[in-house]
Parts: structure tokens; sequence; C-alpha cells
């Protein structure tokens, strides 16, 4: 074999070797951005199943405060209508609602319009006593206080797993890889405290 011949194997078997390199590399980087994506995505099921959770416990509120006591209709349709702008808004109606800033801000401000609607009408419920000290209305604080905590807990988790996922596709030269693929690996947004708030409202009764 020629001097010539075995310097052209070489360099084919170098650029053979560099391509491994590299495909490897960007077949790790894919691989580990899907792993943070699918953990950012299964925090974010359960960030909907607590808001979900939450939801369901209005209907019945409504109907046990409508039972129990008289005061201004304005509040519960403020909260009746926050609920329904709740579902306009929902993952089944956003699409993927954590890769896509826009469907977040508009999912975290329903949320929080909901959740200042129930706060306004736990103010109002102050007036009446002979409401509270029922059974049906007691349960539902508990649920309700549940649900807000479970809330503030999961949002947490979903914001340290979108944490993680956006650290990673940042960095470089991750950030490359990530850059191929378009939007399928956008930046995760965060929850954050609704202005002047820095804890969830509290149910008070």
């Amino acid at each position: 074999m020629s001097k010539g011949s075995m310097i052209a194997l070489g360099v084919v078997g170098a650029l053979l070797l560099l391509l491994l390199v590299v495909g490897g590399w960007v077949a790790g980087s894919y691989n580990n951005l899907i792993v943070l994506d699918n953990n950012t995505q299964k925090q974010w099921g359960q960030v909907e199943n607590v808001y979900q959770r939450r939801a369901d416990l209005i209907p019945n509120l409504v109907a046990t405060v409508k039972g129990a006591a008289k005061f201004e209709q304005e509040t519960l349709t403020a909260v009746v209508e926050a609920r329904s702008k709740v579902g306009q808004v929902s993952g089944a109606a956003l699409g993927n609602v954590a890769n896509d800033p826009a469907a977040f801000a508009r999912f975290q401000q329903a949320q929080d319009g909901l959740s200042s609607a129930l706060s306004r009408l736990m103010v109002v419920m102050e007036k009446y006593p002979e409401l509270k000290a029922t059974q049906g209305f007691s349960d539902l604080q508990v649920q309700l206080e549940q649900s807000e905590n479970r809330i503030s807990v999961e949002r947490m988790r979903f914001n340290e797993a979108a944490n993680s996922f956006n650290a990673t596709r940042q960095s470089f030269p991750t950030n490359i890889v990530a850059g191929f693929f378009g939007s399928k690996f956008n930046d995760k947004a965060y929850f954050k405290a609704t202005a002047g708030a820095e804890k969830p409202p509290e149910v008070k009764f």
C-alpha cells in the first residue's frame, strides 16, 4: 500500500471516529433533554390534577353557599365565571402548555383569577356563622385548604423540574443540539407569585 493510500485511510478513519464521537454526543444530549422534558411534562400533569381538584369542588361550594346564605349574587357569579375561564385555558384547550410560554401565562392568569374570586367569597362568608357551622361547609373548607396546599407544592415541584430542564437546555454546547429541534425544546416558563402574594390564598371561614 502506498504512502498516499495510508494517509487517505488515516484521514477517513479519523473522520469516521470524529463522526462517531459527535454523533454520540448529539444523541446523548438529545436523550438527556428528552428525559428532562418528560420529567417536566409529568410534573405539569400533577399541577393540572391539583388545579382540577380545586375546580371540581367549586360547584358544591356554590350550591352549599346558595342554599344556606343570602348575600350579594355578584360574589358567587365572579367565582363561577372565574372557574369557566379556567376551563377555557385548560391543558386540553391550550395543548402543550408547558412548552408554550404565552399559553402558560394565560393558564396562570386564569388560575390566579379563580384564586382571587375564591378569596373574596371566603371574606363574605365571615358574615354567616350559621353557614360556617354546617358540616357540609366545614368539609368543603378542609378540602379547599388541602387543595391550596397541594397546588403550592406541585407548582414548586414543577418549577424545580423546569429549572433543571432550562439549565441543561441553555448550557453550551447542549443549546446547539436543542436549537436543531426548533420549538420541541423551548425553555420552560415558571410559576410566579401573584403580585403582592408570597403564598397561596388562605381559605378562611
